[in-house]
């Protein structure tokens, strides 16, 4: 198994020194949602117009506001804040929308990285657009780009996943991308990596090629390249922490 494991110094002098306090103005469009990236580990992986954005708009939507109210307090941006995310979004949506359609900007963010990949977004961006509704997506982090480049797989072309179903039709759909001739990108919890590293092995052969990287961006960036069947080995002798990104060859 070849392996390579990269940890970074403490960020905590970088962080304190590079706090900007003022960013270019930027013309924010009433009536507008604004998809805005935010760092997965890192809080210096974010843009200048990300943080113009989140401190002009009148209202920033959040996953978990006690998690991005840490970003926009190290920033100083005191931009008002409200909950969106998997639980609420289905019965707010339709507020929201009406609240755009009567002039307010809003800024539309997660916990970590580009919101509606893999996180909460779809539903609202959707019923933007149905509306006649602005959205602007900004460019930004996202957790399964680098993954996918530092594996050394095809890149020209690939499919990406998200999260495996746990249960029902979780057996199919690996079947599905054991035939898969593209670079395949999976997201996992530290909870199932190993029971998805068995099962994979076991559909699309234990030598199958893979890629695992974690913790992307942060102190303990780890990422770990082999077989299906040396990841199981390696993840099962050492505890899966954080989150994972799993980027398997396609078939030959």
């Amino acid at each position: 198994m070849r392996e390579f494991i990269c940890k970074r110094n403490d960020l905590s002098l970088i962080l304190n020194i590079y706090k900007p306090t003022k960013y270019k103005s930027l013309q924010i469009e009433p009536s507008t949602l604004y998809v805005v990236p935010t760092p997965i580990g890192n809080l210096t992986d974010i843009t200048h117009r990300s943080l113009s954005v989140l401190s002009e708009v009148e209202l920033v939507l959040c996953e978990d506001t006690r998690v991005s109210r840490k970003l926009l307090n190290h920033y100083d941006i005191d931009t008002p804040t409200k909950s969106y995310h998997m639980h609420n979004e289905h019965r707010t949506v339709d507020s929201l929308v009406e609240q755009l359609q009567q002039g307010i900007s809003m800024a539309l963010i997660s916990d970590a990285g580009t919101p509606a990949i893999s996180d909460p977004g779809f539903l609202l961006v959707r019923a933007c657009l149905q509306a006649g509704l602005r959205v602007i997506t900004l460019p930004g982090p996202t957790a399964f780009i680098p993954a996918l480049v530092q594996s050394g797989f095809p890149t020209d072309r690939f499919v990406f996943e998200g999260f495996l179903p746990h249960k029902k039709g979780r057996k199919s759909r690996l079947s599905q991308l054991a035939e898969e001739t593209k670079t395949i990108v999976l997201y996992e919890s530290p909870h199932r990596i190993v029971k998805t590293l068995v099962q994979c092995a076991e559909v699309m052969g234990p030598d199958r090629p893979a890629s695992i990287s974690r913790e992307l961006t942060k102190a303990f960036e780890e990422t770990v390249r082999g077989t299906l069947e040396e990841l199981e080995a390696h993840f099962t002798t050492h505890p899966p922490k954080g989150e994972f990104v799993l980027v398997i060859q396609g078939k030959n």
